[in-house]
């Protein structure tokens, strides 16, 4: 099959089971629906991600498959094969290195299995491609290498991912949890499911809430069910304009509203990347991770690290204990930063890429100290 063939062509992508990442796959999927415009372009997933399918319009169909991060269930992977295996794939791309992920492709026979090696996956990939990482060192670029034509080939351009809004389902919303629009707005993604080292004190995003509300600025919380008394205590911290939504929204739900912020603070977590893909501007926080390798795609961005001399370690816990990468990076900063979008001389700014510390028109116009009640 040629390049030209594009009515002819489906691809299922293996796609991956965290949030952040499946985000930064649709940057994967433009580059195919650039390349293929007609072909049907199917992607695997757990609902958890592949909830998020639904607002990417280059995927046709979210091909939903019930496993755990960590659970081989060899049966299900082979009832899933069978039942791909009418539907004439041409390609799988598979996104995760572990051999669990390439067994169903294998199975369902498609004939040309497109990945990196991974787990001596000799076999189950065919289309063993090479990653050149200091050429390409975000994992943005990583999936997207998977969809160039052949090895070796050069990256073009990326998209950055935009998760289309419902704009029905935001009047509504907005409605249900009596978001005041009129207002600027602040979303904060407080927490850390990996683990303790990747999370920003609670004590400074209360800081920053309480900060911000007595600016006039309404703070949006999101969470999950593990960060209900942090949600709690953030949104006590903003006693005017806190808002908890924390349990209260699906992730589609945090894209529609996140589109309606100012900016959007986070750490270096799936519901942040997640807000990337929809808030005009958002203000990350890394300590445990570094910030070029899965950096917010957003329209505009800035990146918080120090970069001490122990990160960045990739640990769930801080290894010595204090956090210090987090701890010390000040509230002060980021509320410099939440203020003035323009701000260039903050210390803890990282400034490694060029793309970062980009103005947002609406942070500018908006979020002026002067203009706030």
């Amino acid at each position: 099959m040629t390049e030209t063939d594009h009515d002819q062509r489906r691809v299922l992508v293996i796609g991956p089971s965290w949030i952040g990442d499946m985000v930064m796959a649709q940057s994967l999927f433009m580059l195919l629906r650039a390349r293929w415009p007609s072909a049907v372009i199917d992607v695997l997933a757990p609902s958890i991600t592949a909830n998020l399918l639904e607002r990417m319009p280059e995927v046709d169909n979210a091909v939903r498959m019930e496993i755990g991060h960590r659970e081989v269930a060899l049966g299900k992977r082979r009832q899933t094969a069978h039942a791909l295996a009418d539907r004439g794939y041409d390609q799988a791309i598979v996104l995760q290195r572990s051999i669990k992920a390439a067994i169903v492709p294998w199975l369902a026979g498609i004939p040309q299995r497109t990945g990196y090696l991974g787990e001596m996956r000799y076999g189950l990939i065919n289309d063993v491609r090479q990653l050149d990482q200091s050429r390409y060192p975000r994992k943005v670029e990583h999936y997207a290498l998977l969809g160039v034509a052949a090895d070796g080939d050069p990256l073009p351009e990326l998209k950055h991912p935009e998760l289309r809004v419902d704009e029905s389902r935001r009047a509504a919303l907005i409605d249900e949890f009596d978001l005041d629009t009129r207002r600027p707005a602040i979303g904060f993604a407080p927490g850390a499911a990996y683990g303790g080292a990747k999370q920003w004190p609670a004590t400074h995003f209360a800081r920053l809430a309480a900060e911000l509300d007595r600016r006039g600025i309404a703070t949006w919380i999101f969470g999950s069910a593990a960060d209900r008394q942090l949600a709690a205590d953030l949104t006590a911290a903003a006693p005017n304009h806190g808002v908890n939504l924390c349990e209260r929204t699906s992730l589609v739900d945090i894209a529609d509203i996140a589109s309606l912020t100012d900016a959007f603070v986070g750490n270096d977590t799936g519901v942040m990347h997640l807000a990337a893909a929809a808030a005009p501007r958002v203000l990350a926080i890394y300590g445990s991770t570094h910030p070029d390798y899965a950096p917010p795609l957003a329209p505009a961005e800035a990146r918080f690290w120090l970069d001490l001399a122990c990160a960045p370690c990739r640990e769930r816990q801080c290894p010595l204990g204090h956090n210090a990468c987090m701890r010390d990076i000040p509230v002060a900063d980021v509320l410099r930063a939440c203020l003035d979008p323009d701000a260039r001389d903050i210390a803890s700014l990282h400034h490694a890429s060029g793309t970062a510390h980009a103005p947002g028109d609406r942070c500018a116009a908006s979020l002026e100290p002067e203009q706030l009640s």
